[in-house]
């Protein structure tokens, strides 16, 4: 799956790739570079996160950052341009950059870390679920028949006598 388009020879454009099926959306969590820095095929760039998890992203090209799209904290469709990249930095003037993308203000509440996660090149895993689950309903069996019937229906049941 390829997800850039050229602008011209000397720059590329990544767009934000579906990356979860059928997915429509990402936020960008936290970008890896600036605009200036030198990147190599497949260094991450970004982090995103989907509805399913939270992916860092590789870019497929070298070259030197050019312009980031979108501030960290941006909610962006599948196939909008994210990042472009000067793969041939040095061979000529550089059209003019669009506006400097402005960083998003952290909330000055403390955050929570996440517990347990340890960053990977495609997600975090599965993140503790913050929805309770209801108590199982068993069968309401009185007495000593309790145990009997609990034991048959976990395929433990003590074996009849054989009849006479």
């Amino acid at each position: 799956m390829t997800t850039m388009t050229d602008t011209s020879a000397r720059f590329r454009e990544f767009k934000m790739p579906d990356v979860g099926e059928g997915l429509t959306e990402a936020e960008i969590l936290k970008w890896y570079v600036q605009p200036g820095d030198t990147v190599t095929d497949g260094q991450v760039v970004c982090e995103v996160e989907t509805a399913k998890a939270a992916v860092e992203l590789p870019v497929p090209f070298d070259g030197v950052v050019h312009e980031l799209r979108f501030p960290e904290g941006t909610t962006v469709d599948v196939g909008e341009v994210i990042i472009a990249v000067d793969v041939a930095p040095g061979s000529g003037d550089a059209p003019a950059q669009a506006e400097p993308v402005q960083e998003a203000v952290p909330e000055p509440e403390a955050e929570e870390a996440p517990k347990g996660r340890q960053p990977v090149l495609v997600g975090y895993g599965v993140a503790e679920s913050s929805t309770k689950r209801r108590a199982r309903k068993g069968v309401a069996v009185p007495g000593p028949a309790a145990a009997a019937v609990q034991a048959e229906l976990n395929g433990r049941a003590a074996a009849e006598p054989a009849p006479a």
